[in-house]
């Protein structure tokens, strides 16, 4: 019987339906990957989220491992490089939470713009501050997406219902749709009142939004971040905040998370900073997380691994 090892909580549905297609699931949420790896070699799959990187050194000892399927989006936590030289094939769901990500990323922005967190709070305290609230109106502006794939284009969708005009950026030519047009990265830093980062992350998208990009804006802009913190330098950001250079952020991920997601807050200027400005919306990296996008990407996830079997991935 093929065994598959699941080292995260998912949507129950995912153990349940994998019994049902023939295999034996083991669920491991809390030994340490050192613990973990000694077994490793007695598993065909392998479903993670976040909980701790697939290493090289890891794959090597998972000698019988046909699959590792990620309940998310990005890859990162996974050297896809040792996986593919070992045949080991790799699932991730970025279907599954894109919906959810583009609704979030419109949801901050549209809070900020209206001065909704700051407004709630002062009424909340007895203060009726009509002047001090005047929000500004998204129609009529230049949204910038950079990053095409699931999630970008998701959030180009959602703002499809308003007056605005939607250029994208991609590594990959001909990804623009009804939605946004492609354009260079120039085009956007020339046009741009809006930036929103949707890229997944490697070497190249590590620190993307730092002072060269934020000075090469032609606009004070608004910028959304729902990809991954450290693609945006937070002091460069702060900076460019203090300047006036960029309006307002939308920070659904920071870069002083862990590689699980999880904050170490340091309680440096910058991030006392981001907590005490009314021009800064933070979320904890929730923008894929909601109820429907639990069960959607266990149901990705499900469907990819049919797929290898139908492919007669598990023969091989």
């Amino acid at each position: 019987m093929m065994r598959i090892l699941h080292l995260d909580e998912n949507h129950p549905i995912l153990v349940e339906q994998l019994a049902v297609l023939g295999f034996e699931n083991s669920v491991d949420t809390q030994s340490s990957k050192e613990v973990v790896a000694q077994d490793i070699a007695q598993y065909h799959g392998l479903v993670i989220r976040s909980r701790f990187p697939i290493d090289k050194p890891f794959l090597q000892q998972a000698k019988n491992l046909k699959f590792i399927a990620r309940v998310g989006s990005g890859l990162e936590n996974i050297d896809v490089n040792a996986a593919a030289a070992m045949g080991i094939a790799v699932l991730a769901a970025p279907e599954g939470n894109s919906p959810a990500v583009g609704e979030h990323a419109m949801g901050m922005l549209l809070s900020l713009l209206n001065k909704l967190p700051q407004g709630n709070k002062e009424v909340r305290a007895g203060t009726w501050q009509r002047e001090a609230n005047r929000g500004e109106e998204l129609g009529g502006k230049t949204i910038g997406i950079i990053g095409y794939g699931h999630t970008g284009k998701q959030f180009a969708r959602k703002l499809a219902g308003f007056d605005v005009t939607v250029l994208c950026h991609d590594i990959l030519h001909n990804v623009g749709d009804a939605y946004a047009k492609q354009v260079p990265l120039k085009k956007i830093h020339d046009q741009a009142d809006v930036v929103s980062i949707h890229l997944p992350l490697n070497k190249s998208t590590q620190q993307y939004v730092d002072h060269v990009f934020i000075g090469n804006m032609k606009k004070s802009f608004w910028l959304i971040n729902t990809a991954r913190g450290n693609q945006v330098v937070i002091e460069h950001l702060v900076n460019g905040i203090k300047a006036n250079k960029i309006k307002g952020a939308c920070l659904d991920v920071l870069d002083i998370e862990t590689a699980a997601f999880d904050l170490t807050i340091e309680q440096s200027d910058d991030w006392q900073f981001l907590t005490a400005s009314n021009r800064v919306i933070l979320s904890p990296h929730v923008a894929g997380w909601t109820t429907q996008s639990h069960l959607r990407l266990s149901e990705v996830i499900l469907s990819k691994i049919k797929q290898l079997m139908d492919k007669g991935h598990f023969l091989s």
